[in-house]
This record gives C-alpha cells, sequence and structure tokens, in this order.
C-alpha cells in the first residue's frame, strides 16, 4: 500500500487514539491550535506527522514494537518528499529506513512517561501562580538561565496552563504544556525548569503538580518527554506518579545528495 497525504481529522484520531499516551503529541497537534502548521502521512494503519511550526521542521513517527517494520516501511517511502535538514522524534529502529537518504546524527535517547499514580501527586504540594503573555520576557529570561534551546511555544501562554514560582520580584520556577487538548483528552507537560540559584528545594515538582492540578479532569491522559539520561529529571517525575511507558530517539536528519 503506497503512502498518501492524509487530511481527515477523524481518520487520524482514530488511528492515533488505538494508543493515547504513545500518540499525545500527534493527537495534540489535530487541534485547531496546531492543525495549520502539520502535514500528514499514512500507509495502511501506520501515521507520520512532519510538524513545521518550529526552526526546523520535526517529524514524528511512534508505533509499538510489533509495528515498527510498519512504520519504518512508510517512512522509508516518504523519504524523498521530506525536508532537507529535519529534526526526528522516532521509536527505537525506525530510524534505519532513513539511514539511505539522511545522515542520522543521534541527539540521545528519550522516554516517553505518563502519569499513572495520582496518589502519588496528591502527595505533593502544588505552588506557583497561572501565567500569561505579559509574563513572556520573564520566562524567557528564565529559559535562557536555566534550560537554553528547549522548544517553548509562546502561544501556550494562552492555555492558562503554566504555572511559574517568584522569588524577590523575579521567576526562579515553571513548569507548563506542550500540548493541552481537550478535545482529545490529552495533555503533555513540558518546558519545566528551575533557576540554578533555586535548584534542590522542590520548586519544580510543586510547580509541575500544581500544572497537572490545573488540567483537572479535561484530559484523560498525561504525558511528558524527558531524556533518558537526565536522571534528576526521571526521578522527580517519578515521584509526581509518573512511568516509563515508551521509549523513542530524537535524530538531526541531513539529506545526502539527492
Amino acid at each position: 500500500m503506497p503512502v498518501r497525504a492524509e487530511h481527515d481529522r477523524a481518520v487520524l484520531a482514530g488511528l492515533l487514539g488505538r494508543d493515547p499516551v504513545l500518540h499525545a503529541y500527534q493527537l495534540g497537534d489535530l487541534d485547531d491550535f496546531f492543525w495549520p502548521y502539520t502535514s500528514w502521512f499514512r500507509r495502511g494503519d501506520e501515521v507520520a506527522l512532519l510538524y513545521h511550526g518550529a526552526d526546523l521542521p520535526t517529524l514524528l513517527a511512534f508505533a509499538a514494537p510489533p509495528r515498527v517494520p510498519a512504520l519504518a516501511g512508510l517512512l522509508g517511502e516518504l523519504a524523498p518528499v521530506l525536508p532537507a535538514r529535519l529534526w526526528a522524534h522516532l521509536s527505537p529502529g525506525v530510524e534505519s529506513a532513513l539511514a539511505g537518504a539522511y545522515r542520522v546524527d543521534a541527539a540521545g535517547a528519550h522516554w516517553k512517561m505518563a502519569l499513572t499514580d495520582r496518589a502519588r501527586l496528591a502527595a505533593v504540594r502544588p505552588a506557583g501562580v497561572p501565567l500569561d503573555a505579559g509574563d513572556l520576557p520573564s520566562l524567557r529570561e528564565l529559559y535562557a538561565a536555566a534550560y537554553p534551546g528547549n522548544w517553548f511555544d509562546p502561544r501556550m501562554l494562552d492555555t492558562g496552563r503554566y504555572v511559574g514560582v517568584g522569588e524577590g520580584g523575579r521567576l526562579v520556577a515553571v513548569a507548563g504544556v506542550h500540548v493541552w487538548s481537550p478535545a482529545y483528552r490529552v495533555a503533555a507537560v513540558g518546558n519545566v525548569a528551575t533557576h540554578p540559584r533555586a535548584r534542590g528545594r522542590g520548586l519544580a515538582g510543586a510547580a509541575v503538580a500544581a500544572v497537572c492540578g490545573r488540567l483537572g479532569d479535561s484530559v484523560d491522559h498525561v504525558t511528558l518527554n524527558v531524556k533518558a539520561d537526565n536522571v534528576a529529571a526521571v526521578r522527580l517525575y517519578e515521584r509526581l506518579g509518573f512511568t516509563r511507558v515508551a521509549d523513542y530517539g530524537e535524530y538531526l536528519l541531513t539529506a545526502v545528495a539527492r
């Protein structure tokens, strides 16, 4: 079955909804908020998303282990029409399908985690106040000091799901969301950071707890991505009730001569 572009959100939601935790980011990108920045491709039941809303386009392609060969087949056929340079977030083993068309530079192993133990979350006292667009300069200053190079879409402040902890008139900790979709019942926590001078006091955990509280019952699945070797972050999320549910790799893809 050949690869084809898919423009029907209902079809995509049905396919991705088979595993909403694995595909939380993609489900969230079906919302009007992100949809204009997306291109979708199908081969049978496998789906790949090319997101254009970042400095470099980002390819997202995930599958449970038994379906990896089918997903790799999709990417192998898709490779000739992808951009010459892009980021890719891929399930383990899928990257081999792109190796002939691209130089594949690994940017590290990552985990997908999901909130599975709300009792642990309830044991953490939340802290912080909601942030909005007026807080953008302070937020950029914090990210420059604590999380340089992170991917942050300022429009997400409009969701009301960013929380900041202030001290001495300055923002010292923040947690927010990359995705929040009541329509598709998924959220992805992200952009969590603490100023280096304020670390070790539980501020990031308190801010994440506050964000999860603000999600309330608007979603069924709360997820996040974390670098596998970021031991401190993994321990923090486990303390909050998140568990590892899938692995994936991040890659920088640069086309070889076409």
